[in-house]
């Protein structure tokens, strides 16, 4: 049920204006003839990324009337930022990306219900976000966070939009989940080396393969995120748009081209979780135990309980032996704190997905295993296996743009 603004009794009155009459906020929009405005007031749109990309696109989703947006990013502004996005200024040096555009998409749009969550899309989103959004669409600027999105989204049954730029060079692509191709199926071997070589080194954050920097430009940006926002539109509404197939834009010799993609075989990104159950149940209430014994109810004695992803469960010290047991998201775990306070040499992690009831730790919580909030978690014997939804947490996590999650 669409939620009204602060002070509102009632669906604002500019949606009810036909753009014969008096002129409104809307009146141009919709003299397009499939325009609706409703559908936009009432979209739930999953934004990943605030910064150059993700500022154009918080941008335009107000100035359309967007009316629900999540806005995921835990990156803090820094000067360089200030030239390439529009919605911050000097005096945001220092803040949460997401937290000032959140508050400038306000200013541009009152209406809009938009909310900043402040944490890695990598490690610490919990996958309900994705059925919660009618549609994802990503401004981030590396493979890791991308092959993520890509994913989740498929596991949801979500279309997403896919934006890259660099230097006066930009795609905007467009995946949707059934017979056509992913973002995993476009991957070539160099990336998949890229991707490899990010992830080694202990797979804990390394601090100086965050800080790599992408030249761009604003002019970029407003080009790029302005093909996203037009694809999601035509989702929106129902129309074709690009999906299986990426817009490249070459600005210095101004070329662009639309390009097809095809679905590999063997891709592993297609999988779907549906349906899904929801649970009462939130992260830091239902033990491992817990969510264990529900499984084993549905599935059998010999079901096993898998998360989406590694957790760390311990440290294990390759130079004096020594074990440590550690949990926690990967995402919150640095490689400074990974030195043995023994012998002071860096540690590897242990790392779990999978738990049969014979760890030490049934009595914790998922979050206390680093489970993110409104996570799912999936139920596996043999071949069968069902999918859970931790729904208590979906209103502490999306405060106003909550609401109730349909069993598929």
């Amino acid at each position: 049920m669409r939620r009204d603004p602060p002070g509102s009794a009632e669906l604002p009155p500019i949606l009810s204006i036909s753009p014969y009459e008096e002129e409104h906020r809307f009146s141009r929009f919709e003299l397009i003839r499939w325009w609706e405005q409703k559908r936009l007031a009432e979209a739930k749109i999953l934004v990943i990324g605030a910064g150059a990309l993700g500022n154009e696109i918080v941008k335009n989703l107000a100035l359309l009337g967007v009316g629900n947006v999540l806005l995921v990013d835990f990156d803090r502004i820094e000067p360089s930022n200030l030239s390439r996005s529009v919605l911050f200024r000097e005096r945001d040096r220092g803040r949460f990306k997401a937290e000032v555009a959140a508050e400038r998409a306000r200013d541009l749009f009152p209406g809009i219900w938009i909310k900043p969550l402040c944490v890695n899309a990598v490690t610490d989103l919990g996958l309900g976000v994705f059925y919660w959004a009618d549609v994802v669409i990503g401004g981030l600027d590396n493979r890791e966070a991308r092959l993520t999105i890509n994913q989740n989204a498929f596991r949801a049954g979500k279309p997403w939009i896919d934006g890259a730029i660099e230097v006066l060079n930009g795609v905007a692509r467009v995946f949707a989940p059934g017979d056509g191709p992913c973002y995993e199926c476009t991957m070539s071997q160099i990336d998949w080396k890229v991707l490899n070589a990010r992830k080694a080194c202990t797979l804990l954050t390394r601090d100086e393969m965050l800080s790599g920097k992408t030249p761009t430009t604003p002019t970029m940006a407003s080009i790029i995120a302005g093909i996203q926002c037009q694809e999601a539109l035509k989702l929106l509404h129902g129309l074709e748009t690009i999906s299986g197939k990426g817009y490249i834009f070459e600005g210095l010799n101004f070329n662009n081209d639309l390009i097809g993609y095809k679905r590999k075989p063997d891709c592993f990104s297609h999988e779907s979780f549906s349906p899904v159950t929801p649970l009462e149940a939130g992260v830091a209430t239902l033990t491992l135990a817990d969510a264990l014994a529900r499984v084993r109810g549905d599935l059998g004695p010999e079901a096993v309980l898998e998360l989406r992803q590694d957790v760390l469960v311990g440290f294990t010290c390759q130079e004096c032996g020594a074990e440590t047991e550690h949990h926690a998201s990967l995402g919150r775990i640095h490689e400074s704190e990974a030195a043995c306070p023994t012998c002071k040499k860096l540690r590897f992690p242990v790392l779990a997905h999978q738990f049969d009831g014979s760890e030490p730790w049934q009595q914790r919580t998922l979050a206390e295993l680093g489970v993110p909030p409104f996570d799912v978690f999936i139920g596996r014997d043999g071949e069968r296996q069902a999918y859970y939804l931790l729904d208590g947490d979906r209103h502490e996590l999306l405060g106003p743009l909550a609401e109730p999650v349909v069993k598929a």
